[in-house]
């Protein structure tokens, strides 16, 4: 804790720290997958402080729109400037971290840039076109965006209305926009930063199949030099939103516009000289930069929802309200059992999640790797799983991070906390890149006995995988006895939407079962007793937690019994005991610096008032003493009641 606890700390941060069980140091290493990142970090760190082109004048949140959007690309060139202090093939681990650091909770003119177009360049173009493009795009001669959803069709891919109709003629694509609903919408970056797009279209092309359905597109959007935009094309921003609005969100309208047949990727899908079109050896390959995103989101996610529950322990810790024994004095909030329920199971969550990331980060490797010798087996494996998790983590950081915000009461409502703008930050993430039912839907495209569990500390990791899987498979069988069902009477089409409820139910328990088995499998890996004892309890509250949430579920047909369910729920509030003296060390284990927190209440030292007050006064209403309102309109008013009384 030598770089943790500090002199003039707030004591009963640093006596929370004490009471630990385990080394810090080893948990960190532990939690970030190796020392050598846990270093990294620290240097990335340090380098950010210590750049004064990354400093803010004046603090985030008292920023108009425009400010802020100016400071979102003040900061996105100041940061690709400085990229050689990261590595940059590494954007899952020290690209995210850095940009975390350097920009915080908010997007910026690039974020599609590096997150969409350049995986997009990377994985969907031949020989040619990758040399061609790369490097500008590398080099920052040009600024993408990707540009796939409609205004009127969201994530679903196979009914855009964009059209790209090859000529041959003149051997060019004509896209158009045929309809309102098809004007593209939302793409990051896309209303005024980017000159150029990956532009998802519905292909045509000659012949008897002239629709070949969606393909992507390099698309130049504006002029090189003066930035308008090219003729037949029309584009803005599409105005303020629930958060992240420094980044310019935008629409696009194309009137009839050609670009060369050489504009369509063609690393899988071909269209030749003559209009003929080879296809992709599988359907599914010409969607990886999505997949990428996912995975990318799954890690981002978790780190949301990790950062706010290091927030709400730390000032748990700090808070002190309310006796719990008379005339003892007011305790620290995180002494009560209900303040522990809000905050640890919301801290396994983040946890799990984040494991989650780094599997799935491996299996997207291990995809990308066989797609590159010619193998897809794995392909529709790697969909599922990060369509699953996609839906699952995002939901559950959401509804998780506001739990934490409320358990910080009022002061939780201020930006200070840093709750709003996490909130608003991450609820993005249920809609963008797949909607969440959509996706538990793609998901849902054994003998079980009865339920293991007994007590937490008698129960073995298999016993809890068994349940697990025990009840997932039953609500398999019981979905798909359903769809049958109606499919006898319906077309498959109109019987998967009657069955759509419980198939996502169904999904979800899939996704909860991969997350337990992930977390309990990565806990057993590590190599450091104390963190091991104390991970596991964690990752054991994570699995009753959830049990315990879907209790009708697991004691449907006499799986688990009465005693078994209210057994777990009592264990449940034990294991919040147990855990109550490392929830500090636990938080801290995340390795969250205050700058990449951004919180008030989350502060490392704990000293939690003064800094709200030295906050407030920041305030861009604070530089004037008396306002203008005063003038206007609140000093006439009270002038005039006056001369009534």
């Amino acid at each position: 804790y030598d770089n943790i606890i500090r002199p003039g700390d707030n004591p009963d941060l640093t006596k929370e720290r004490k009471a630990a069980s385990f080394n810090l140091w080893k948990m960190q290493c532990f939690v970030h997958e190796g020392e050598d990142v846990v270093k990294r970090r620290k240097e990335i760190l340090e380098f950010v402080e210590n750049t004064r082109e990354f400093d803010d004048p004046i603090p985030a949140e008292f920023l108009n729109r425009e400010e802020i959007v100016d400071r979102g690309a003040r900061k996105a060139k100041a940061m690709t400037d400085n990229a050689d202090a990261i590595d940059g093939s590494d954007f899952f681990g020290e690209g995210l971290y850095f940009q975390s650091l350097v920009i915080g909770r908010e997007l910026h003119s690039m974020s599609l840039h590096y997150g969409m177009f350049l995986p997009t360049i990377q994985g969907q173009t031949d020989d040619d076109q990758m040399d061609e493009w790369m490097g500008p795009t590398v080099g920052r001669a040009i600024l993408g965006t990707f540009a796939q959803t409609e205004m009127g069709h969201g994530s679903n891919l196979t009914k855009l209305e964009t059209t790209a109709t090859y000529d041959p003629k003149t051997e060019e694509f004509v896209l158009h926009t045929p309809t309102l609903t098809a004007t593209k919408w939302w793409p990051g970056g896309l209303g005024k930063s980017a000159n150029v797009a990956v532009v998802m279209a519905q292909l045509y092309t000659n012949g008897v199949n002239k629709y070949q359905g969606p393909h992507p597109f390099f698309v130049p959007l504006r002029d090189h030099d003066t930035h308008m935009p090219l003729k037949g094309v029309t584009l803005g921003d599409i105005g303020p939103k629930f958060g992240i609005n420094s980044n310019d969100n935008g629409f696009l309208i194309f009137d009839h516009y050609r670009i060369p047949r050489r504009n369509m990727f063609m690393r899988f899908s071909k269209v030749l000289p003559d209009g003929t079109y080879v296809a992709p050896p599988h359907a599914k390959l010409g969607f990886g930069t999505m997949v990428f995103v996912r995975s990318i989101m799954i890690k981002d996610q978790a780190s949301q929802l990790g950062a706010a529950a290091v927030i709400g322990i730390r000032y748990s810790a700090v808070r002190r309200q309310g006796e719990i024994n008379e005339g003892a004095g007011e305790v620290q909030v995180i002494d009560y059992r209900t303040q522990q329920f809000r905050l640890l199971p919301q801290l396994a969550r983040a946890f799990a999640f984040l494991f989650a990331a780094y599997e799935i980060k491996t299996l997207y490797m291990l995809v990308t790797e066989q797609i590159g010798t010619g193998n897809s087996d794995m392909l529709p494996e790697l969909h599922a799983v990060s369509s699953g998790l996609k839906s699952v983590v995002s939901w559950e950081t959401a509804q998780g991070i506001e739990q934490l915000r409320l358990a910080c009461g009022g002061h939780g409502y201020s930006r200070a906390s840093a709750f709003p703008d996490i909130y608003t930050y991450a609820v993005g993430g249920c809609t963008y890149e797949g909607e969440n039912i959509v996706m538990l839907l793609q998901v849902a495209s054994q003998d079980s006995g009865k339920a293991r569990i007994r007590s937490w500390k008698q129960c073995t990791d298999e016993d809890i995988i068994h349940d697990f899987e025990a009840v997932a498979r039953r609500m398999i069988f019981s979905s798909y006895d359903r769809l049958k069902s109606f499919e006898t009477t319906m077309t498959k089409k109109e019987a998967w939407n009657k069955c759509s409820i419980d198939l996502c139910k169904t999904a979800r328990m899939h996704v909860k079962l991969y997350l337990v088995k992930v977390f309990l499998r990565r806990v057993s890996a590590c190599e450091d007793a104390a963190c091991k004892k104390v991970m596991h309890t964690l990752a054991t509250l994570y699995a009753f937690d959830l049990i315990s949430g879907a209790a009708g579920y697991f004691m449907k047909g006499g799986f688990m019994s009465e005693l078994q369910s209210e057994l777990v729920q009592s264990d449940l509030y034990e294991m919040l005991e147990v855990l109550r003296p490392e929830s500090v060390a636990l938080a801290d284990s995340w390795d969250m610096s205050d700058l990449e927190l951004r919180s008030v209440l989350g502060r490392r030292d704990g000293n939690v008032y003064p800094a709200l007050l030295e906050w407030a006064k920041k305030s861009q209403l604070n530089k004037t003493e008396v306002l203008p309102t005063f003038e206007k309109y609140l000093g006439p008013m009270m002038k005039e009641g006056r001369a009534h009384l």
